[in-house]
This record gives C-alpha cells, sequence and structure tokens, in this order.
C-alpha cells in the first residue's frame, strides 16, 4: 500500500468523527431547544388558564355590580341590620295584623283526649281467641313459661290426642279464612 492512501483513510477517518461529532453536537441542541419550546408551551397553557381565570373573575365581579346595581335602583334590598331582629314570640306577634272581615276560620288540629292511668292505652286482645289479654303480671308469667318450659304449668289439652283430633278442632282463625274466601268466591 501506499503512502498517499494510507494518509487518505486517515482524512476520511478524521472527516467522518468530525461529522459525527457536529451530528452530536447538533442533536443535543435540537434537544435542548425541543425542551425550550416545551417549557414554552407550558408557560403559555398557565397564561391561558390563568387568564381564563381572570376573565371568570372579572364577569363574576361585574355581574355582582350589576346585581347591585339592579338592587340599589329596582328592588331596594339592603342587608339586614341589628334592629330587625325579633327578641321573643311578642314582637313577632305584635308585627301580625288583626284578621280581615272576610279571612277565613284558621286551620285547627285534632286531638285525641289523653286518658289518665290505668285506661292510657286500649286493652289488648288475643287475635286467636279475641278475648282480652291477661294483665302485666301474666304476661310475664307466660314469658317465663316460655323461656322456661321446665317450670310450666300443664296444659289445658292433654297430649294424649291424636294429630287428627286437634286438627279436627275449631279454630277461630280457620272460619275467619272462609267467611273471606266466600266473600271473594261470591
Amino acid at each position: 500500500m501506499s503512502r498517499g492512501s494510507r494518509l487518505r483513510q486517515i482524512g476520511w477517518a478524521v472527516a467522518l468523527s468530525v461529522c459525527a461529532i457536529l451530528f452530536l453536537a447538533l442533536t443535543f441542541r435540537v434537544n435542548a431547544i425541543k425542551s425550550d419550546v416545551r417549557l414554552a408551551e407550558r408557560e403559555i397553557i398557565a397564561l391561558e388558564r390563568e387568564k381564563t381565570m381572570l376573565e371568570i373573575e372579572f364577569q363574576t365581579r361585574a355581574s355582582q355590580q350589576q346585581l347591585a346595581n339592579y338592587n340599589r335602583v329596582e328592588f331596594g334590598y339592603r342587608a339586614p341590620s341589628a334592629d330587625q331582629y325579633l327578641e321573643n314570640e311578642r314582637q313577632l306577634a305584635s308585627l301580625g295584623l288583626p284578621r280581615n272581615a272576610n279571612a277565613p276560620d284558621p286551620i285547627r288540629v285534632a286531638q285525641a283526649p289523653i286518658m289518665d292511668g290505668e285506661n292510657a292505652f286500649p286493652t289488648m286482645v288475643s287475635p286467636l281467641t279475641g278475648k282480652p289479654a291477661a294483665s302485666g303480671g301474666d304476661d310475664a308469667q307466660e314469658q317465663s313459661q316460655r323461656s322456661n318450659p321446665s317450670h310450666s304449668k300443664p296444659q289445658s289439652q292433654p297430649q294424649s290426642q291424636s294429630l287428627a283430633d286437634r286438627l279436627a278442632m275449631e279454630n277461630p282463625l280457620r272460619s275467619s279464612v272462609r267467611g273471606s274466601v266466600r266473600e271473594i268466591t261470591e
């Protein structure tokens, strides 16, 4: 190989290295400008949002001013002052006007008479027998018998009856059901 071709190869390598270095520098510069552009876009978006918020604030205050103008010119409303509050019901009643001659009667509310003593509540009636339920002491005794069946009294009906006999007994509920079924079918 000749000396010129060797020099030519080194020249080409140096030229390629310089091009690669310039390419990398240009790439870094482009990326830096792109990041500056992105930051500028973010600042623009933030400024647009702030501008929108200021416009809304301005419109709100303008509408408040417009409402204040309407209030002052047309409605005449004022903020309440301390002398506008009432101390008790009598002051409120004193502000009322007497009823006119053509005014309707006031609405009255019905009230049930209050019973005193033992008769404050109606007598409880058993839905099965239709007879009044026992007094409070008997109810407590029945509840204790239900909770502790070993201490219960012997039942009035002997357990020796067959199932057919027990089912054949008259049940007050059964007769009322039969009557309501007859009414529905008729």
